[in-house]
């Protein structure tokens, strides 16, 4: 089975930690540890959200000497952003059509 990207995109977006890293890296850039001292998982557990974060097209990582710094890569958003857009487009012209519908269903005598 081929994967597509939007599957990695919400799949990493699933989890709880995941967002909640997301929204830390939104004040800057910031070291794994950083990322890990406040969660009550181990440090090998955050290693691998970030993983999936960074799969996902999420964060890119930059090593700098024995520190990793992690920063959100918002452009990694955008696919799941126009798919979200389309289906919002999709259905409201649905409901809008649905809606003329009935109020001229409503109308005649």
């Amino acid at each position: 089975m081929i994967e597509h990207p939007l599957d990695r995109t919400y799949g990493a977006l699933a989890d709880t930690t995941r967002r909640g890293m997301l929204v830390t890296l939104r004040d800057g850039p910031a070291r794994i540890t950083d990322l890990a001292a406040p969660l009550p998982i181990s440090f090998a557990a955050v290693a691998r959200h970030v993983g999936v974060l960074e799969s996902a097209g999420l964060i890119e990582r930059e090593v700098r000497g024995r520190d990793h710094w992690l920063t959100v890569r918002s452009a990694g958003l955008q696919p799941a952003e126009e798919w979200i857009a389309e289906q919002v487009s999709f259905w409201s012209l649905r409901a809008d059509a649905l809606a003329a519908r009935l109020e001229r269903r409503n109308r005649r005598p």
